[in-house]
């Protein structure tokens, strides 16, 4: 049996693209970037999906002593999840040319 074919919603496709074009970010770091695309409430619902999709790893940034609160994670992308965006492009490209600038 085949694994199934990964889909790419539109906020997964936002958030690897800004990982893509700006490095690996904080959660908040997207919610900003995304200029009102996505929110405080889910985009870790959101990142957590992708984490188990494969397309975004995650590291837990070193507290530093005395701090207070949770730690924050660092969010990259992963090949799998690059790879995803450029076949994603190409098929939209070829399925939807009217779309295309």
């Amino acid at each position: 049996m085949q694994p199934p074919i990964p889909t790419l919603p539109p906020k997964e496709r936002l958030i690897l693209d800004l990982l893509i074009a700006q490095g690996p970010l904080f959660g908040l770091q997207l919610v900003a970037l995304s200029e009102g695309m996505l929110k405080r409430g889910t985009v870790y619902v959101t990142l957590g999906r992708m984490e188990t999709k494969g397309f975004v790893r995650s590291e837990q940034e070193a507290m530093p002593p005395g701090a207070i609160g949770l730690p924050r994670r660092l969010y990259y992308p992963t090949p799998l999840g690059e790879r995803v965006v450029r076949a994603w492009s190409v098929m939209a490209r070829e399925l939807l040319p009217e779309m295309q600038p």
